[in-house]
């Protein structure tokens, strides 16, 4: 099975499951469905950011800030935060990730909605080759000076934004 055949979750605009398609389907539909993003931080407190394969079928050879990906049909964000992370960071064992705050991305045809965690991941990581084309950890400041020189997948500025915000809030 390829990533494209994957089965979703179709939502509502609250969240609400209305449907399933695969992944493929929704992507070129633009159907509204769910996934998660995980900040992973390293026991230095350093961000992990990776630059997206050529091959991903949203946002190929963009950098994000988040691991993360598609919450798969009948499943939970909180699974699919765990499962994702360790998945892209190629590790097992990985404590729960903390889920701080949902949002809806609805933009240029692609519409999900977001949980937004944080993990801490002490593990040496061995990224997914599939998913991940380069990577490395970035301090706060480090990060932000990226952010207008990098190619950045939209969803995760997005969500990167948020977060900042509901830090600053908390």
């Amino acid at each position: 099975m390829t990533p494209s055949d994957e089965i979703l979750d179709i939502v509502d605009e609250n969240d609400e499951v209305v449907g399933q398609a695969t992944r493929g389907e929704a992507t070129a539909r633009g159907l509204r469905h769910r996934c998660a993003f995980i900040e992973a931080r390293d026991a230095d407190g350093r961000i992990f950011v990776h630059r997206r394969t050529a091959t991903k079928l949203v946002f190929p050879s963009h950098y994000d800030m988040f691991v993360g990906g598609v919450v798969g049909a009948g499943e939970t964000y909180d699974e699919a935060a765990l499962r994702e992370a360790e998945e892209e960071l190629g590790v097992t064992g990985l404590p729960r990730p903390e889920p701080l705050f949902k949002f809806l991305y609805d933009s240029d045809g692609h519409s999900w909605w977001s949980y937004v965690y944080q993990v801490r991941c002490e593990l040496p990581v061995k990224p997914q080759v599939e998913e991940v084309a380069w990577h490395t950890f970035l301090t706060d400041e480090e990060l932000v000076r990226r952010l207008g020189d990098w190619p950045w997948v939209p969803d995760g500025l997005e969500g990167y934004r948020r977060l900042r915000a509901f830090r600053e809030a908390s």
